[in-house]
């Protein structure tokens, strides 16, 4: 089942309690980040991950909102018990790279999909 998450809508998988699931920070899930965090907006959420100083309950609340953003049914404290691969460090890297897709900066991830016709010769 491998490759079935679509990096373009900032889908990642993961292997949690040893089973592969889609996870992706869909604008629902942001805004639930923001009330659970405390800030007043996407540019502050933003702000507050670039500082690379996340607790675990921000974690819990990182993986959760994608677990849902990403279709699957969980409250966060069925989150906090469950078993990602790698450990906490493995947690920790999944919230980075669920970050990383919801906030893109490379240039071919900001691309317009689909792109912008091209004027004919």
């Amino acid at each position: 089942m491998a490759g079935r998450a679509n990096r373009r809508r900032g889908e990642i998988e993961a292997i949690i309690d040893g089973e592969r699931r889609i996870l992706c920070l869909t604008l629902g899930a942001l805004a639930e980040l923001e009330t659970a965090l405390g800030v007043d907006n996407i540019a502050d959420l933003a702000a507050r991950f670039a500082t690379g100083r996340i607790g675990t309950s921000a974690i819990i609340a990182i993986v959760a909102a994608g677990l849902r953003g990403g279709g699957n049914i969980t409250v966060d404290e069925d989150v906090a018990d469950m078993c990602v691969d790698g450990g906490i460090e493995g947690a920790v890297r999944l919230a980075a790279r669920l970050l990383a897709a919801a906030f893109p900066e490379d240039a071919e991830t900001q691309q317009q999909n689909p792109p912008q016709p091209q004027p004919a010769d």
